[in-house]
């Protein structure tokens, strides 16, 4: 039962940070923001939707028990859930799940950036290690982290390159 309750609160939250993500979207391109990336969203889209499938077939076939030490995966879990909701109200109205750049605007570099370049990037690929953790689904835990891994390195490349393009990026973290 926890498991269902946990997957639940789970796409609820991001089912929020959709919404959130296009209300922003709206708003940076009706100030004359670009996008880039199109190419590879729709791949990130789906291996961040089957995650959750996939997480729920090995689960339910396996018919797995909590890791022993779940309670500490849990807590991480919620202290990376603080980090995300940390980067999310840091970036305000420019925090998306596109790369959608407004020419001209200074990167943000308080909260959170402060210590990461791309702290969501962490708070996801975190995830994906701990939420299947909790629940001993390791081949999705092993599956998802590989493709969380390349196409982050493709998000990664896309982001770096419009941001210098179009912000202080390199000014902003030469320092770092």
């Amino acid at each position: 039962m926890f498991f269902y309750l946990f997957i639940l609160l789970l796409a609820a939250q991001r089912l929020v940070e959709l919404v959130y993500a296009k209300r922003n979207e709206k708003w940076m391109k009706a100030k004359g923001a670009e996008e880039f990336g199109q190419r590879h969203y729709p791949f990130m889209v789906l291996m961040h939707a089957t995650f959750f499938v996939a997480l729920v077939v090995e689960v339910s076939m396996k018919q797995s028990v909590l890791y022993p030490l779940w309670p500490f995966l849990l807590a991480l879990f919620l202290g990376l859930q603080l980090m995300r909701l940390w980067t999310i109200r840091t970036l305000g109205r420019y925090w998306n799940t596109k790369i959608i750049v407004l020419k001209g605007e200074k990167v943000v570099v308080k909260g959170p950036f402060r210590f990461l370049k791309h702290p969501n990037y962490f708070v996801v690929t975190a995830e994906l290690i701990v939420i299947p953790f909790i629940f001993q689904a390791y081949w999705t835990l092993i599956v998802y982290f590989l493709l969380n891994q390349i196409i982050l390195m493709i998000r990664l490349n896309e982001e770096e390159k419009a941001l210098e393009q179009l912000t202080n990026y390199q000014e902003a973290f030469a320092k770092r």
